[in-house]
């Protein structure tokens, strides 16, 4: 019997724009894409002079508890390799899902929209911390 084929996991854009990365999230994501993404920026951070991380979900209706993780821990690399991490555009049924899993984020700065995202990053220089807007 042979093995199936490994499914093609479609990689998620990570956009540069100036020191600031940008992912936009949209439909539903994989496991194995979400996973790619993570190991994407990680290696853009590390192999760059991005100093920030916006990851736009605007177009995500569901979140499961792995994607939040995910997120989670894509912002906490990013922190480790000294780039801060703006997640925006949440819906509120996102917003309600995660709080419903027990998946509160914690040091994960959030916006509403993009604009926001970069004006937070702009407004809040290396080693700065950034507030919620």
């Amino acid at each position: 019997m042979t093995s199936p084929l490994p499914a093609y996991v479609a990689p998620v854009p990570v956009l540069a724009l100036g020191d600031v990365l940008l992912v936009s999230l949209q439909g539903e994501l994989h496991d194995g894409t979400a996973e790619q993404l993570q190991q994407d920026i990680s290696r853009r951070v590390a192999g760059s002079a991005a100093t920030g991380v916006v990851i736009d979900v605007s177009g995500v209706e569901i979140v499961d508890s792995f994607l939040g993780r995910i997120i989670a821990e894509i912002a906490a690399g990013a922190r480790l390799l000294a780039a801060r991490t703006v997640l925006c555009g949440m819906r509120p049924a996102v917003a309600i899902t995660l709080v419903e899993l027990g998946l509160t984020l914690p040091g994960l700065v959030t916006t509403l929209d993009v604009d926001r995202a970069f004006d937070v990053l702009r407004r809040s220089g290396p080693g700065r911390a950034a507030g919620c807007t």
